[in-house]
């Protein structure tokens, strides 16, 4: 019998969605929300037509056997709460691939998925690093430039998924060899239904999990402690007091050191969290060895726009945490450092920015902006200096007219940016804040106070 599948949203996992159907025989109906040029050729690419949902969306969908909403699409939108109530199957790309891969010849390929509010994209690579210095042959995939349904055509033996929340929240059997959750913090409230439906979606991760899997959970998190005290696999704790942990400054695991904190190329406390996460997922896995972690470590470089330095104006270091879209990211990016100017606000995403005051105390002062603005200087205006700027180059500018000898430049906007950078997002506003730094350390602007 022919299956029937809706695949609503037609972006890049809602395109290897609808192409993985495809060669499994199915029949494929693709809508969207919104339909613009770029989608209707990628839809005559595959063969396809596309079109929006109709009115009647109790009808429509129980025209399908599986509906595979893309990761944009909210739990709260109608057709979703149709397909619910009609009890129609919802499968995000991540399950749909674990489903098929299980029936691949020769058995399904080992998995390390990683989830968080923050961290997940560093901890993947962090893996994918050690991986492969030991030899194997892994991709980062999920949430990232390739969706897992992809991954599963390529020559690759190990497989790290990045599993947004978006991702994991339409799964029933989605599981992997060895599971990681880093953290839990207020985020894409604008896509759950509460902060109920987000925790509940991470926990996934590891609920669906088998007693011969391992489960990695940081237990200087609350939430994600509770969780893994409930998890059905081994569980194996990250953290202060925990199975792997750093002590007298190097990353330790059961059998001993890993490596000494001081030669890896960065260090911060969330550097040392995520390795020894990442550590964790391949040597309880047997996927690696304590050797080949250590050198991956040593080499490891964080990606782009996660507190990296990029130049020094008169001395004074400036760092792009553009990737910092939550308070939970910006404080812990604040409190990697004794003092510093920070640039901060965006597009609040619906989050509580009042919490950023718990780390006022590494602040030297603020320079507010975006549309957040009011609400970053309402936030820090009691405690220290706060100035609005309506440009990056002019907030640049008045961060260096507020540091002194021993500070940093911090762009940790703790919001979205598609406020000023609607089109390329986070790293649009990282790059163009390395630009502005590069641009006025080559006009050898003076910092009086440095």
């Amino acid at each position: 019998m022919t299956i029937t599948s809706l695949v609503h949203g037609l972006g890049v996992a809602g395109v290897a969605t609808a192409r993985a159907m495809q060669r499994l025989g199915h029949r494929v109906v693709v809508t969207d929300d919104t339909i613009d040029e770029a989608k209707v050729a990628e839809a005559t690419r595959l063969g396809l037509e596309i079109d929006q949902p109709p009115a009647d969306l109790d009808r429509f969908v129980r025209e399908f056997d599986l509906i595979s909403p893309a990761p944009g699409v909210a739990e709260s939108h109608p057709l979703i709460r149709a397909a619910r109530s009609a009890d129609r199957h919802i499968a995000s790309e991540i399950e749909l691939a674990w489903m098929w891969e299980r029936e691949r010849t020769g058995g399904p390929r080992p998995m390390v998925a990683v989830t968080g509010t923050d961290g997940k994209t560093t901890t993947v690579s962090m893996i994918t690093s050690m991986l492969e210095v030991a030899g194997r042959h892994p991709i980062a995939c999920g949430n990232t430039d390739t969706p897992l349904l992809d991954a599963l055509e390529l020559d690759v033996d190990v497989y790290v998924v990045e599993c947004s929340s978006f991702r994991l929240a339409f799964t029933d059997g989605f599981r992997a060899e060895a599971a990681i959750w880093l953290n839990l913090a207020p985020d894409h409230l604008n896509w759950h239904d509460s902060m109920a439906s987000y925790e509940a979606a991470k926990a996934r991760i590891f609920k669906q999990q088998s007693a011969g899997d391992v489960s990695i959970g940081n237990i200087d998190d609350p939430v994600v402690r509770r969780h893994l005290a409930d998890s059905p696999a081994r569980q194996v704790s990250v953290g202060d007091g925990g199975d792997y942990r750093c002590e007298a400054g190097a990353l330790i695991h059961p059998d001993g050191v890993i490596i000494g904190a001081g030669e890896m190329r960065r260090s911060l406390p969330h550097d040392i969290s995520n390795a020894l996460a990442a550590a964790a997922s391949v040597l309880e896995t047997g996927l690696a060895s304590p050797e080949q972690v250590a050198r991956a470590l040593a080499e490891f470089e964080a990606p782009a726009h996660r507190i990296s330095l990029v130049g020094r104006i008169d001395g004074i270091p400036c760092f792009d945490d553009s990737k910092a879209t939550t308070p939970h990211a910006a404080l812990a990016a604040i409190r990697s450092f004794p003092s510093a100017v920070l640039i901060a606000g965006g597009r609040n995403k619906d989050l509580d920015l009042t919490v950023l005051a718990e780390a006022g105390d590494h602040v030297r002062a603020v320079i507010a902006i975006g549309e957040a603005a009011p609400e970053i200087e309402a936030v820090f205006a009691p405690r220290v200096p706060v100035r609005r700027a309506e440009s990056m180059e002019s907030a640049v500018r008045a961060a260096l007219g507020e540091v002194l000898e021993g500070d940093v430049v911090l762009l940790s906007p703790a919001c979205a940016s598609f406020d000023w950078y609607p089109a390329g997002g986070y790293a649009a506003r990282g790059e163009h804040f390395a630009r502005v730094v590069d641009d006025l350390s080559r006009a050898g602007v003076a910092v009086k106070g440095a």
